[in-house]
């Protein structure tokens, strides 16, 4: 078979095939110490369960090193140890296999049928002011769609935003939403739910009088249907819906969004994202006060619209945004100056007058967005945020934060134009192609360690960001949102501890010169990565800080 591109999943397939056992016996190592002896281990307890006294046949431990695949590691060696079954990897080859184009997901065959989800977040619904509980569900569902798309499958974005509001925090923080103002189509399907509302048994029209909303046009008893259905996890105080204009417009462009979606038949997500769904997906970004609601939005689509995609309505539900200390209510505008001025007086402590010229805008800009996100979203969305706003914890000295991530891009774009222009200056010889390198020169613990842990499983952890559960009886949905972030304050904290350690730009000596461009082509990978993992976050790479 031919080589291609090694992946972690693939590699623990082809070892536990070679031990002949269902179960899945091996486990990647991550932890520096423990790569110093092995990659892949099969634990002492995982082959006692699996092979009587824990022995494994001696021909099946001889055979691993033997193993091939497109998108297997090539492997050295395969020993008992104390600690169970070790293997190590021929890692001369695997930097010369996985030092080649960007190492980032596949795109889809020509043709591909990839479906399609609609992301609605309420948050963007009415007049009043976003709050940072709304932020996150909008971040959230902004980051989804980026990894949703980089998979290949549709996404639209509802609602519109419309031009009777100031979205200025939504730009600050590059934040891409389609905006509308509906039209024709939006008032016909507004009218024909009207009509259908008209004609339901669990609905009653309002007249108005006195002690009634003047906008309530209907009511509508949820429980009954709910009940009837036999629906599993909705809030058991539903119960009667006051049905407005806007109630039937929510529902309006949710509809014409599905109509939108880029699917003409009944398809199946990749990678086993609702499997076996017909039509397309919709998924409600929400923070936890608004659930309730939105779960009487969903209830009533279902009856007004008893189509597939209404049954495959889900809700993904944030923790909540705790403010400590706020003298009075903040919105998401406040918010976000309050953090850009901490970034800048950061950076005027660190940097000095350099902080305070004009080209430094752009920058401070970009650092206040990633410090937002990641505070935003390196936190499982299930679990409550507290933002701090008197403290400045988003200063570039934090190992944890989106500052401190954006300062190791900009160290690496450093690097390579220092680089770039001692070859002008013809200090260096320009960089070889991949084939002329000599990776055996790539011997310190922590080059390894940026390869296995990050350049190698980065395709399958931007899937696993990407991955949503499989349909269930409930209506609530997890997903691995703060996968990126967190895999990127990883990848700075081991890249800012090699970079410390290890000098790549060297005398230029030509003896030397074998091992600064094997380094130099490892790093430049691992920009790659930083841009693609920023990418999802729509956030540009730094050039500097």
């Amino acid at each position: 078979m031919g080589e291609g591109r090694p992946g972690v999943a693939a590699t623990l397939r082809a070892l536990n095939g070679a031990l002949g056992r269902p179960a899945a016996l091996w486990v990647k190592e991550s932890g520096a110490r423990n790569l110093r002896h092995r990659d892949f281990l099969a634990p002492r307890a995982a082959l006692s369960a699996a092979f009587p006294g824990g022995q494994v046949p001696s021909e099946a431990v001889s055979a691993v090193p033997s193993l091939r695949g497109p998108a297997v590691l090539p492997l050295r060696v395969c020993r008992q140890t104390p600690a169970g079954l070790a293997v190590q990897v021929r890692r001369p080859e695997a930097f010369q296999r996985l030092l080649g184009p960007l190492p980032g997901p596949a795109p889809p065959a020509a043709g591909a049928r990839t479906g399609c989800v609609v992301l609605h977040c309420p948050a963007l619904r009415g007049a009043a002011a976003l709050r940072p509980r709304h932020l996150r569900s909008v971040l959230l569902a902004d980051h989804l769609a980026q990894l949703l798309r980089a998979q290949g499958v549709g996404v639209r974005l509802v609602p519109a935003l419309t031009e009777e509001r100031s979205w200025d925090v939504l730009r600050q923080l590059r934040i891409c939403w389609p905006s509308g103002s509906g039209g024709s189509s939006l008032t016909d399907a507004v009218s024909a739910l009207k009509a259908a509302l008209g004609q339901c048994p669990c609905a009653a029209a309002c007249e108005q009088g006195p002690g009634t909303a003047e906008s309530v046009i209907f009511k509508v008893h949820l429980k009954s249907f709910v009940e009837q259905q036999g629906l599993v996890g909705y809030d058991p105080n539903l119960d009667v819906l006051l049905v407005t204009e806007g109630t039937l417009w929510s529902l309006a462009e949710l509809q014409e969004a599905v109509l939108q979606c880029p699917v003409s038949d009944c398809l199946a997500l990749p990678a086993s994202r609702f499997p076996n769904s017909s039509c397309c997906s919709i998924i409600h970004v929400v923070n936890c006060e608004e659930e309730f609601q939105q779960q009487q939005l969903d209830v009533l689509w279902r009856i007004l619209d008893p189509g597939a995609h209404t049954a495959l309505q889900k809700h993904l539900v944030c923790g909540p945004v705790k403010v400590t200390n706020p003298l009075s209510p903040i919105g998401a505008d406040q918010y976000f100056q309050l953090r850009k001025r901490q970034m800048y007086e950061a950076s005027v402590i660190k940097y000095g007058e350099l902080a305070q010229d004009e080209a430094w805008t752009e920058v401070i800009d970009t650092l206040t967005v990633a410090a937002i996100r990641f505070e935003m979203l390196s936190t499982a969305h299930r679990s409550q945020i507290t933002l701090d706003l008197e403290n400045n914890n988003i200063s570039t000295k934090g190992t944890k934060s989106g500052a401190f991530v954006m300062y190791n891009c900009a160290r690496l774009a450093t690097l390579f134009d220092t680089f770039q222009r001692a070859v002008e200056r013809g200090t260096y010889p320009p960089l070889p192609p991949v084939s002329e390198l000599n990776f055996s020169c790539l011997r310190e613990e922590g080059e390894w360690l940026l390869l296995f842990n990050y350049l190698l499983p980065f395709p399958e952890v931007l899937q696993q960001a990407a991955q949503l559960p499989p349909p269930s009886k409930g209506i609530r949905i997890t997903a691995n949102t703060e996968t990126v972030c967190k895999f990127l304050i990883q990848l700075s904290m081991d890249f800012s501890s090699y970079y410390n350690r290890v000098h790549i730009l060297g005398e230029p000596f030509p003896h030397l010169f074998d091992q600064m461009f094997a380094r130099l082509q490892l790093l430049g990978a691992v920009r790659d990565v930083f841009h693609s993992a920023l990418a999802t976050l729509h956030l540009p790479p730094l050039s500097q800080i």
